[in-house]
């Protein structure tokens, strides 16, 4: 059994799930339902997940999932009897909210100009899961100004999804030679693979398709302002 303010929070992020899988922010919740202060919403969602109507996802940000929904019915007899109660049924889990954050790994830092090492390193980067979509993915800052009409600037994180496969045009991280690494657009010419530069300074680069191997495409940047 639910109050009228719990069925209505419930209501509110059951919608905004369905409607573009992200979970409001407490701020929207408060709005919403009308309340004086965050701690009002702190509360109701306390409230809803100790009677298991919802779920806070583990090691993500702000993220809820609606694990019940209120029933078709609503001609059951307490229901009738009372405004400020809602009887609720088991419904399946919703797929996760897209406004959540998780830790993908970050290897180091790669030339956006000539060619430089990918360092595998321990480190991990934050970031929402909605720049990344479906696949695994991992982070390399950007060193270099080689991709800057394609506005990737020097110190941005590249977000890249794992894969050795791209079409002509896509983003890429290239492997150079099994030694060294590089943020450039891939195309295939005459036999040859070329690392183009999204800059007029610098020269495309072209290489035996055996000496590239593709290690990734470009799904998102993030960018930090200082």
């Amino acid at each position: 059994m639910l109050t009228a303010k719990q069925h209505e929070l419930l209501q509110f992020i059951q919608r905004r799930l369905e409607e573009s899988g992200i979970s409001p922010s407490f701020e929207e919740m408060k709005e919403a339902l009308d309340l004086k202060s965050k701690s009002g919403v702190h509360r109701l969602i306390s409230a809803l997940e100790e009677r298991g109507f919802i779920r806070r996802l583990p090691n993500r940000a702000r993220a809820l999932e609606v694990i019940k929904q209120p029933e078709d019915a609503v001609s059951a007899p307490r229901a009738a009897k009372n405004d400020n109660v809602v009887q609720m049924r088991s419904a399946p889990p919703r797929p996760e909210p897209a406004n959540d954050v998780i830790e993908i790994p970050l290897h180091g830092r790669i030339a956006a100009g000539a060619p430089i090492e990918a360092l595998e390193g321990q480190s991990t980067l934050p970031v929402p899961a909605a720049l990344l979509g479906p696949g695994d993915h991992y982070a390399l800052e950007v060193s270099g100004d080689s991709m800057i009409e394609a506005g990737i600037f020097d110190g941005d994180f590249a977000l890249v999804k794992r894969t050795d496969t791209a079409r002509d045009g896509e983003i890429v991280v290239a492997l150079v030679r099994n030694e060294e690494a590089t943020l450039k657009y891939l195309r295939r010419e005459n036999g040859m693979v070329r690392l183009d530069p999204a800059n007029g300074a610098y020269e495309p680069q072209i290489y035996r398709p055996d000496e590239v191997v593709v290690q990734g495409r470009l799904s998102g940047l993030l960018r930090r302002y200082h």
